[in-house]
């Protein structure tokens, strides 16, 4: 009997209306468009305005619209694993809050935290209940409202995140179609170059946490930058040549939008050419567990049934894993 493997069937996204640009950017802090380009390959990004919106409302869209492309009933699904850096609230879950809000009525759920890993994270956990036969249709969710809690002040951050969200429907497969391999890695020494210290438990929220910007991500360039390129290339490479996979095998390497100069080397260490690198940094900036579900909602169109995928990712804490995927649709 062939083994089941988690396929993904539908995938779609949603990016908020708005568009932040360089160039209003440079009207906020000190840069130019130049710069940002030159060292990130970031021209723009989408932010979510409105009062009373939350990172819950970037995913409502994207997952109405998977159902509606896969033909099935909110009713249907399973388990939803939401993927954010940014929930709408510490309690309840943001899985749980899109739940209700979309009538998945008899699915039950939690919120993943990895930072920009978490939706590399999420899709191998929520591969673990598809292979176990405990359920046929896990949604795996990647989105964040990074708006919320980058200091439009600080231009180390703000020129870097935008808000968005992917969506990703898991299903059983026997063709030996889906996710079929993993490399996982976090290491948590790397907490004091990229974090948000306000308003967990070591640093409740208090006017001292509010005036030392705690409440804001923060994080030291070089050193992530550094972190990133080493690790988000060595998964890469780890899980290439541990499938035997040759350049020529390769349909698409889906990696973390963080830096263009990361997918750059992400890519030449997997031995992929740049038109097999899917990129659209320049245009939604980095949406940390958005990156990966919406570079897949980009291209759909684009990928063929039996394609090989790798994906790499990359986040804070540090956080960092790559997946082998067969496309199967």
């Amino acid at each position: 009997m062939q083994k089941i493997h988690a396929a993904i069937t539908a995938v779609h996204g949603y990016v908020p209306d708005y568009v932040l640009t360089n160039h209003e950017l440079e009207t906020m802090v000190d840069t130019n468009d130049e710069w940002i380009t030159t060292r990130t390959g970031i021209k723009e990004r989408r932010i979510l305005k409105g009062e009373g919106l939350a990172t819950s409302d970037l995913a409502v869209p994207a997952v109405l619209g998977l159902l509606e492309k896969r033909g099935i009933g909110a009713d249907e699904i399973d388990l939803i694993i939401f993927c954010t850096s940014t929930p709408d609230m510490p309690i309840p879950a943001t899985a749980n809050i899109l739940a209700h809000k979309v009538g998945a009525v008899n699915a039950w759920g939690y919120d993943l935290q990895a930072a920009c890993s978490g939706f590399v994270f999420g899709l191998t956990t929520g591969a673990q209940f598809i292979e176990s036969g405990k359920h046929k249709k896990v949604l795996v969710i990647g989105g964040d409202k990074m708006s919320s809690i980058v200091n439009y002040a600080d231009r180390a951050t703000c020129i870097l995140f935008g808000d968005g969200c992917g969506a990703a429907l898991l299903e059983p497969n026997d063709e030996g179609y889906g996710i079929l391999d993993s490399v996982l890695k976090s290491d948590g020494a790397g907490s004091q170059s990229l974090h948000l210290q306000g308003g967990g438990s070591l640093y409740p929220a208090s006017n001292e946490t509010i005036a030392d910007s705690r409440h804001y991500v923060y994080q030291e360039g070089q050193t992530v930058f550094k972190s990133a390129v080493r690790s988000m290339a060595d998964v890469a490479g780890e899980i290439v040549e541990r499938n035997h996979l040759k350049p020529e095998d390769i349909a698409w390497l889906v990696p973390h939008q963080a830096n263009k100069r990361i997918i750059d080397a992400t890519a030449n260490r997997a031995g992929v050419p740049p038109e097999k690198v899917m990129i659209n940094i320049d245009r939604y900036g980095n949406t940390t567990n958005g990156t990966i579900p919406l570079c897949l909602w980009d291209w759909e169109s684009k990928l063929k049934k039996g394609d090989n995928l790798v994906v790499a990712a990359f986040g804070g804490g540090f956080t960092w894993g790559a997946l082998y995927i067969k496309w199967a649709y």
